[in-house]
C-alpha cells in the first residue's frame, strides 16, 4: 500500500498556514479543525515549516502566554520531513518512528500535496492485516 491510495481514500486537502501568522490564530486554527498540526507554506505553496501541538506547548511552556504573540516561523519546526506518493506505509511509519513525529507531509513536484498522519497510517494498516486474517481464513477454508 502507498501514500496515493491513501490520498485517494482521505483527499488531499491539507490546512496550512503563513509563516508570519502569529501563534494564537494558529493554536486557534488547531482546535477550530481538531487537528494536530497545519504546514507551514510559502505563497506558492511550497513547504517552509510545520506546526504541530507539542511546538505551541514547547513555546507557552518556555515564554509562557506571551509565546501566543510570537510568529508562527519563530516556533515551527524548519527541518521537515517529508514523503511523495510512492512511499509505502512501511518506510512512512519508519519516517514517523524514527523522527519522533505524527505528521508528515506529502510533497509532489516541490509543492504540499496532502499530508499523512499516524491515524492513517494505524488505520490503513490495521485494515491491511483484517484483509490479510481474511484471505488466510478462506483458503483454511476451501484446503
Amino acid at each position: 500500500m502507498t501514500v496515493k491510495t491513501i490520498l485517494e481514500q482521505k483527499g488531499t486537502d491539507v490546512v496550512t498556514i503563513e509563516p508570519g501568522a502569529k501563534l494564537a490564530r494558529a493554536a486557534q486554527l488547531l482546535g477550530e479543525r481538531r487537528i494536530g498540526a497545519v504546514v507551514v507554506t510559502d505563497g506558492d505553496g511550497g513547504i517552509v515549516g510545520i506546526l504541530s501541538e507539542r511546538d505551541i506547548v514547547r513555546a507557552v511552556g518556555e515564554a509562557g502566554a506571551q509565546a501566543l504573540e510570537l510568529n508562527v516561523d519563530k516556533v515551527m519546526t524548519s527541518k521537515v520531513s517529508t514523503c511523495s506518493e510512492s512511499h509505502t506505509i512501511n518506510s512512512v511509519m519508519e519516517i514517523m518512528t524514527r523522527g519522533r513525529f505524527r505528521h508528515l507531509p506529502v510533497e509532489k513536484g516541490g509543492r504540499l500535496a496532502g499530508i499523512i498522519s499516524i491515524g492513517d497510517v494505524v488505520k490503513w494498516r490495521i485494515r491491511e492485516v483484517e484483509r490479510e486474517a481474511e484471505q488466510i481464513r478462506e483458503y483454511i477454508a476451501t484446503a
